[in-house]
């Protein structure tokens, strides 16, 4: 999966990757996982001079490798394709990740992944003077050679922290601090907890400015960072994200859904509104299909 950036929209926020206690019961290893997720954006303008929506919808498959007394040795893999077209997209993956209960994920293949983009670029007649830019095609995208990167792509599926109570502190990328988690159905064993943010407006105008850049190189009107960031410092802006954790009887994720409602205000006084759903679910798959992973 090349690293995506989205033109329209201010920032897509992802959970900052949290390990806690080791979750209970333990997966076991061949246990397979498939994680969906699916992001639904919806803009507009307050003078009604521009809208516009979208609906992406992405797959990864999660295999168990081994059970460790200090954290799991996991594999990540795209979902079955019989035409082959994700897998010569995508050279990050199969990767070998070991995601300990405390601390941040390591990649374990990153020899592997290293040899592989070679050949990755080879089929897209490019060479490493590639590497780093941004081209755009169904949408834009980095041209990415650091092996490291498998890892930002799994975190994209992250559910979050492996052991949810409430009043542990959490926060996504893109707010303010960290906040206590609630839990509203009061101690059940099946339910939800949810994490209600403010967005940090700084970091939110950095990612415009980021995204200036961006169509700058890829229009080939060249736009210098800090030109960018004294623009969208003039911008008011101000917005909530909500994370919502579902459970199952085991206290177990099964789905989290991240809503972030943001409001820009330009010099003008004209307001840009943007509300991004994202939803990612995991679930059980059949054992048979980790042997397309073997």
């Amino acid at each position: 999966m090349p690293k995506t950036f989205w033109l329209i929209g201010p920032l897509l926020l992802f959970a900052v990757p949290a390990f806690g206690e080791a979750p209970h019961p333990l997966p076991a290893p061949g246990d397979v996982y498939e994680i969906i997720r699916t992001r639904n954006s919806v803009q507009a303008t307050s003078d009604d001079t521009s809208s516009g929506s979208s609906n992406d919808r992405d797959t990864i498959i999660e295999r168990v490798v081994a059970v460790r007394e200090d954290g799991l040795e996991l594999e990540y893999d795209l979902p079955a394709d019989p035409n082959g077209q994700g897998r010569r997209a995508n050279w990050q993956l199969p990767a070998r990740i070991f995601k300990p209960f405390h601390g941040p994920a390591k990649l374990l293949n990153a020899a592997e992944l290293e040899a592989r983009v070679d050949g990755w670029l080879k089929a897209g007649k490019m060479t490493r003077a590639a590497c780093g830019h941004w081209i755009f095609t169904w949408n834009a995208f980095q041209i990415e050679c650091d092996p490291s990167s498998a890892i930002g792509i799994i975190d994209g599926f992250d559910l979050g922290p492996g052991d949810l109570r409430a009043g542990i502190l959490y926060q996504e990328k893109g707010a303010l601090g960290p906040v206590p988690l609630k839990d509203p159905a009061g101690g059940a064993k099946a339910g939800n907890f949810v994490a209600e943010m403010e967005v940090d407006p700084d970091a939110l105008r950095r990612a415009r400015a980021e995204s200036d850049v961006v169509v700058g190189e890829i229009t080939g009107k060249a736009v210098r960072l800090d030109a960018a960031l004294a623009a969208r410092a003039r911008e008011d802006i101000s917005g909530t994200v909500t994370t919502t954790f579902k459970t199952d009887t085991a206290g177990r994720v099964q789905q989290k859904t991240i809503v972030s409602k943001i409001a820009i205000k330009d010099p003008s006084g004209k307001v840009q509104t943007e509300t991004v759903t994202t939803v990612i679910a995991r679930r059980k798959a059949a054992r048979q299909q980790s042997q397309d992973l073997i």
